[in-house]
């Protein structure tokens, strides 16, 4: 199978034509203006070293060259193989908290950021699980879908943050339930949720949606981000912090760490609960967790690896337009004294 990798230079080739008219209208210009000047045996003598040859074959050169070198920036690739890929793997649904309490600077630069590493670094750590994410506040959004595209994921890793969310809140429990509708369990893989927040559970039951994925066999997983002690919600303002979030009162709102509700969503959700800190965020005991998920093969598809073959055209346009240029549209003196048919008198 052919095809071109950019098929819009293909364009080019239109020019091609122009060239010939061109190279026409211009040979039949000097042939009239030669008749001219009087008999054609004449005036092959007045120039013994012009060539009527030479143009032609430097204009088919040239001609030849251009085509080629259009095709060559076409980049033509041809299907070489065709490979059949099976996939073994889980499915791991992300659910990030991007409330405004995850900008608490008791981890640094905040709980956030220090979420999104942790979540780099477990995307660096998986092969050939599939991974989607959902961030979520006041309500859970799908971020990215269930893919085996790292890039994509790291991509939209990088484009997170606590504006994207209108609602503000921390509504766990709808995004463990809309992590479940994502899912596919037609497919038979085995099926994980990991959820990084500090645990601020405002909307909803987290624990009971917890437990309806556990009833269908998916393991419930907390990463904790946050301290004991909590720290203030910064207010900002054109990227620069303002203030802090305050009460009805007029004190300064603290956010802490509810570990309590992670282990309990944990407990319900037959899953781990650690809690991240500066130094480590516990991935190896997510990992593990992740580990003992039931894999099976979930991909069987067809694809066809294609492989450029733009350098072979670009080396002959190459070739072809040295040559023409090189090609002078005199006679060759040396060749021209060689007359190898010509009849002496004797």
């Amino acid at each position: 199978m052919l095809r071109f990798a950019n098929p819009e230079y293909l364009w080019g080739l239109l020019i091609i034509p122009l060239f010939v008219l061109l190279f026409l209208a211009v040979s039949r210009w000097k042939k009239r203006v030669l008749a001219r000047l009087g008999d054609k045996k004449v005036v092959n003598l007045m120039m013994p070293v012009v060539s009527f040859s030479r143009p032609w074959l430097k204009f088919i050169l040239f001609v030849v060259g251009c085509l080629f070198l259009v095709i060559g920036l076409a980049d033509p690739q041809i299907g070489s193989k065709t490979e059949e890929e099976k996939k073994t793997g889980a499915d791991l649904m992300i659910l990030l908290d991007v409330s405004n309490s995850m900008l608490s600077q008791d981890m640094v630069p905040n709980r956030l950021e220090n979420a999104k590493q942790a979540l780099a670094q477990l995307i660096d750590n998986l092969h050939s699980d599939r991974i989607g994410i959902i961030v979520f506040a006041g309500e859970p959004y799908v971020q990215l879908p269930m893919t085996t595209d790292y890039s994509a994921a790291k991509l939209f890793l990088n484009t997170i943050n606590t504006n994207m969310v209108p609602t503000q809140g921390t509504a766990i429990g709808a995004a463990i339930d809309m992590g479940m509708d994502n899912f596919d369990f037609k497919d038979g893989t085995g099926k994980a949720i990991i959820i990084i927040t500090d645990g601020e559970n405002h909307e909803d039951d987290a624990v009971v949606a917890a437990r309806h994925a556990a009833d269908k066999d998916v393991m419930v997983n907390v990463i904790g981000m946050g301290s004991e002690n909590g720290s203030p919600i910064p207010i900002f303002q054109d990227g620069k912090q303002v203030g802090f979030h305050t009460d009805s009162a007029g004190h300064t709102v603290i956010s802490k760490l509810n570990e309590d509700m992670c282990r309990e969503i944990t407990a319900a959700g037959n899953g781990a609960y650690v809690r991240a800190t500066n130094a480590n965020t516990g991935l190896n005991i997510i990992m593990n967790q992740i580990s003992k998920v039931q894999r099976k093969t979930y991909d069987n598809k067809t694809f066809k690896d294609f492989e450029d073959r733009f350098q072979f055209f670009l080396g002959f346009a190459f070739l072809l337009l040295t040559a023409e240029f090189f090609i002078s549209n005199r006679k060759s003196l040396r060749w021209s004294k060689l007359k190898l048919f010509e009849v002496k008198k004797t």
